[in-house]
């Protein structure tokens, strides 16, 4: 069985498409608020908090819809077509329109739409990779999509970098280039999706070559596809999935505080001005993704579980080193890098390891579940985190995450189920193997 990475570089240009998008919310749009609208830093961020809190209703819905949808296109493609298009049309209304007319209430719900139309196929477009890839290779795949989605945003940024003079005033920034440069990466990723990707075909070749090989389906053939559909896993595979999925949960909350945080923390505890930590921050995610792929390939070899837990057990350390410096060192660097790779074995094979425990007609909705978990610490995080910063001291921000990391070392320890059964392999080197 060989990952077919052709394929699933294609089905990457969705989540590729979505993280370009995703780069320019996050950098540019508060700066529009603060600027442009005269909002405080506040009321900015409860704006910005909006993308997460509509993610807990819009994506589990939307990846369960796409469950029960049976089209020409598939179950996915049409979510990803017509939420592509949606966004693209709200986005150019966005800059062109709703930011020049200088009407806040106008702009907001402009915002609020796109965020809904961005939220419509996130779910399906993640879930079209477990879709069409099978378990034993999901975590290897998981990674490939990973890495796109690191283009589309290293795509944005370097958009930004270009055509955003450092000498310009926030409020007179022209976004136009940046715009049509994400709504031109957005309708070519869509378009290549579409012609290249045909669901149902791949499907078909799938199941025609043994089905998806997850535990899911291994449960709706012993108890019949049809008899299946709408009860409820085991017991002993929904108690791992509980687990697992707070496991997601912590390790997000101690993940985010950190980087939603450190900016702060370096300044008011290490007593460190300029931006020159910002590198700290980078050197974590260059870390990351360049551990992708090789965490992929030995979480195939020598388990998902495995890897995760070696993955929290290097963050722990790592937040514990950080809460018990008394000032800033170059050292700093190396940690972060430890902790990227650390977040990129956690990345790579948590989501395979919860749709793995999905039946195939289920996946959408698990994905979706996913997300809801990952979206609730983002929203739950920074206001705990936060009071204690604000209201007990900026030391408590390591200790935090190395508490919360160490809560999903041992909720993941109860994980039973979700973890790759790869068929053994002569050598290494079939890890490379590639389809045409």
């Amino acid at each position: 069985m060989k990952l077919n990475y052709r394929r699933t570089i294609l089905i990457g240009l969705a989540f590729l498409s979505i993280t370009a998008f995703w780069q320019f919310y996050d950098n540019e749009i508060p700066k529009i608020l603060k600027y442009n609208f005269g909002l405080g830093e506040t009321l900015t961020g409860v704006i910005m908090a909006l993308d997460n809190v509509l993610a807990l209703f819009l994506l589990p819905l939307f990846g369960a819809l796409s469950d029960k949808t049976d089209t020409k296109l598939g179950k996915r493609t049409p979510y990803i077509l017509f939420g592509t298009i949606s966004a693209m049309v709200l986005y150019f209304v966005l800059i062109q329109v709703a930011k020049p007319s200088g009407n806040l209430i106008f702009f907001i719900i402009v915002l609020l739409l796109l965020l809904v139309a961005m939220g419509t196929y996130r779910s399906p477009a993640v879930s079209l990779m477990p879709d069409l890839t099978p378990a034993p290779l999901r975590s290897s795949a998981n990674a490939i999509i990973n890495l796109m989605g690191a283009l589309g945003g290293a795509f944005t940024l370097v958009l930004t970098m270009v055509f955003i003079d450092s000498n310009t005033s926030a409020a007179e920034v022209n976004y136009t280039p940046i715009m049509c440069g994400v709504l031109a990466i957005m309708c070519i990723a869509v378009l290549v999706l579409l012609l290249t990707v045909k669901e149902p075909v791949i499907a078909k070749k799938i199941q025609e070559e043994g089905g998806l090989h997850s535990l899911g389906e291994e449960l709706e053939n012993e108890e019949g596809n049809d008899a299946n559909k709408g009860k409820a896993l085991p017991k002993d595979v929904f108690k791992s999935l509980v687990f697992l999925l707070l496991s997601v949960a912590f390790w997000y909350m101690a993940y985010n505080a950190v980087t939603t945080a450190y900016t702060r923390y370096v300044s008011e505890v290490w007593h460190l001005n300029g931006d020159g930590y910002a590198m700290t921050m980078m050197i974590a995610m260059v870390a990351a993704i360049i551990s992708y792929v090789p965490v992929g390939i030995v979480s195939s070899k020598i388990g998902r579980k495995k890897v995760i837990l070696f993955g929290v057990v290097l963050m722990s350390i790592c937040y514990l080193v950080a809460a018990l410096m008394p000032v800033y060192s170059g050292i700093v660097n190396v940690f972060f890098a430890i902790i990227g790779i650390g977040w990129a074995a956690i990345n790579v094979n948590s989501y395979p390891m919860v749709v793995e425990m999905s039946k195939s007609g289920d996946i959408g909705k698990y994905t979706g579940t996913y997300y809801t978990f990952s979206m609730a610490a983002q929203v739950f995080t920074p206001i705990l985190s936060g009071f204690l910063l604000e209201h007990v001291s900026y030391r408590t921000l390591f200790p935090y995450a190395f508490i919360f990391s160490t809560l999903a070392f041992f909720t993941m320890l109860m994980v039973k189920h979700g973890d790759s059964r790869s068929e053994a392999k002569k050598n290494v080197l079939e890890h490379f193997d590639v389809d045409d």
